[in-house]
């Protein structure tokens, strides 16, 4: 199966209100690797590589996002090859 990677970046309430541990479980558990983390504009960033249905499924969960979030907006961006060689999905 063939990976693919994608970096997202999802804007709303999503800092403070546990958004970031949310999204390492489904990660692992859909053995996709890669990382979320903050940004210093508000948003969240999370790079997924993984094989397509994977990855896709975690964009639904990082739409749905925790309880104590509120997302506003996913947006998608295909990465090119210069992606780090993740072999884990870590939180920063």
């Amino acid at each position: 199966h063939a990976l693919i990677t994608r970096s997202y970046r999802i804007t709303g309430y999503v800092q403070g209100g546990g958004y970031r541990w949310f999204v390492v479980r489904p990660a692992k558990r859909l053995d996709v690797c890669g990382e979320v983390r903050n940004a210093d504009d508000g948003s969240v960033e999370v790079v997924a590589v993984g094989e397509d249905h994977a990855v896709e499924r975690l964009a639904e969960e990082l739409a749905r996002g925790p309880a104590g979030a509120r997302v506003d907006r996913v947006a998608r961006l295909d990465l090119a090859d210069e992606v780090p060689p993740y072999t884990t999905f870590t939180q920063r």
